[in-house]
């Protein structure tokens, strides 16, 4: 049996952590404050790798940019029509499309991460430009990713409390396919006035309402996660007053007049494509095994356990200091607990001995592992019992495994927390829950860094001066920090101003 239990499994080849690669050398540089200028060079490399690699893709735009509008109009329009007939489907009893369990959403939480934590940077380079009426639709698409200053609107700040919220921050330990749209948006913009045709078919083809958006955010909802960030992408993502409109008039009004228009276009293809490179959505979503995850989980404990365990604890005749001596013995290691009754499969996880050690009073193990990889334990114990509970038999107790799913706004509802409409509320009280900062300080002590922030302006010289000082702090690294967030409110106000 327990040969049979470990073939079941996958072979563990490599799970120690990744090497890191040049999008990931690119995406932690660019995510600092300040950066030098190699680094500032390698970024404008990468960038030109990436748009070697764009090129050789088969464009996904109209050869004539007057046809853009009508084209994306009509792809917005099957979206939603394909969206409609997803929830028909469901309606009538299919099972979710992308996640089939909780741990799977958590999955895709963090495989997204490194993107989501730089949204809207690809147009950061833009605000220098803000004085400059062609510019203006995409300097405001820019300030609405930082949520104009309000942390509950913020797109990072967002993101930020979702991982928290979930306890899934271990996004770092991804390989380096999962950080190059992040290396790219980084790359674009720290080289706005190099690549400005791309950056703007970048943001064209970015700010398209996908279908796996509408999905997500509906099944995110169903497993009990907050949706909010996804939502809120859904409400202004929207093709006639939203960014994929405002997207489309950028493009037309960046054109040159008397310039080479062609040539133009052909870069704002060429930076559309970019989107298509690297992880995506549906990519992580859909490289997913439950099994080949919960040996990863325990791999990354392996180094530290091997060193704390003491040898009294013993499965299948040898020590769990032995079993975790080598990354490629984890699966005989399940398999023995499985064998000798520590883990009990396709069952309520409570039933088994392991499970206890995570999750529970006097839990020895509490703490080791965060709340995603508890997830992925949890989930891969429950197996088949989670995935095709058992039927309910006239004459006898309901099945209590598994547990009735509470959609995530039900369950707010029924801790009675909405104030006002769901996903608003859902999502400024995340943040304000991660942050403990809320945009209204009333009479509490400005932070060192905020007072620094403020004395700094007040010492600007000149009102361009002044400018550049909001604009540092509305970079990728800080418009989310507390500082960023004033920066970016009194921006807006000032653009609003000029707009008026």
């Amino acid at each position: 049996m327990l040969n049979d239990v470990q073939e079941s499994l996958p072979v563990v080849t490599s799970r120690r952590p990744h090497h890191v690669g040049p999008a990931r050398r690119i995406y932690d540089a660019l995510s600092q404050p300040t950066f030098s200028a190699r680094q500032t060079d390698a970024a404008r490399d990468y960038l030109k790798d990436q748009l070697a690699l764009a090129r050789e893709l088969a464009p996904e735009l109209p050869s004539d940019m007057h046809d853009v509008a009508d084209a994306l109009a009509d792809h917005a329009d099957n979206v939603g029509l394909q969206y409609r007939a997803y929830l028909a489907e469901r309606k009538a009893g299919a099972p979710r499309r992308y996640f089939t369990t909780r741990a799977h959403a958590l999955h895709f939480i963090r495989g997204v991460a490194p993107t989501k934590l730089v949204d809207g940077a690809w147009l950061y380079g833009l605000l220098s430009r803000s004085g400059d009426a062609r510019y203006t639709p995409l300097v405001k698409t820019y300030l609405e990713e930082l949520g104009d200053g309000d942390p509950g609107k913020n797109h990072v700040v967002l993101y930020n409390a979702l991982l928290d919220s979930n306890d899934c921050n271990t996004w770092q330990t991804l390989n380096d396919d999962h950080f190059v749209q992040g290396a790219i948006q980084l790359a674009l913009a720290t080289h706005a006035d190099e690549f400005l045709p791309e950056i703007i078919g970048f943001n064209l083809g970015y700010e398209q309402l996908p279908l796996h958006l509408l999905i997500t955010s509906y099944e995110l909802n169903e497993l009990g996660i907050d949706p909010y960030y996804f939502t809120l992408h859904v409400t202004i993502d929207n093709g006639s007053t939203g960014h994929a409109h405002r997207a489309v008039q950028g493009m037309l009004a960046a054109a040159p007049k008397m310039g080479d228009r062609d040539a133009y276009y052909q870069r704002v293809v060429n930076g559309y494509m970019l989107n298509s490179l690297g992880a995506s959505t549906e990519s992580v979503i859909k490289n997913y095994s439950l099994d080949a995850e919960v040996l990863d989980v325990l791999v990354r404990k392996a180094d530290v356990g091997k060193l704390v365990h003491s040898d009294y604890c013993r499965v299948g005749g040898r020590s769990v200091t032995d079993w975790l001596a080598e990354p490629d013995q984890i699966p005989g290691f399940l398999a023995a607990m499985e064998k000798h009754g520590w883990i009990k499969r396709h069952q309520d996880p409570q039933n088994s001995r392991f499970w206890k050690l995570l999750q529970g009073e006097r839990a020895e193990m509490f703490g080791v592992f965060d709340g995603y990889e508890r997830q992925v334990i949890h989930d891969w114990i429950a197996g088949d019992a989670l995935m095709r509970p058992a039927p309910r038999v006239e004459g006898q107790p309901a099945p209590t495994f598994p547990p009735r799913q509470l959609s995530f706004r039900a369950r707010q509802r029924l801790f009675n927390t909405l104030a006002v409409h769901d996903d608003e509320a859902v999502g400024t009280a995340a943040v304000e829950a991660a942050t403990g900062y809320n945009g209204k300080r009333g009479g509490e002590p400005a932070s060192e860094e905020l007072r620094e922030f403020e004395d700094q302006l007040a010492s600007a010289s000149t009102p361009a001066e002044a400018r550049a000082h909001l604009i540092a702090w509305m970079s990728p690294a800080l418009h989310h920090t507390e500082p960023g967030l004033l920066a970016t409110r009194r921006f807006s106000r000032q653009l609003d101003a000029t707009m008026v």
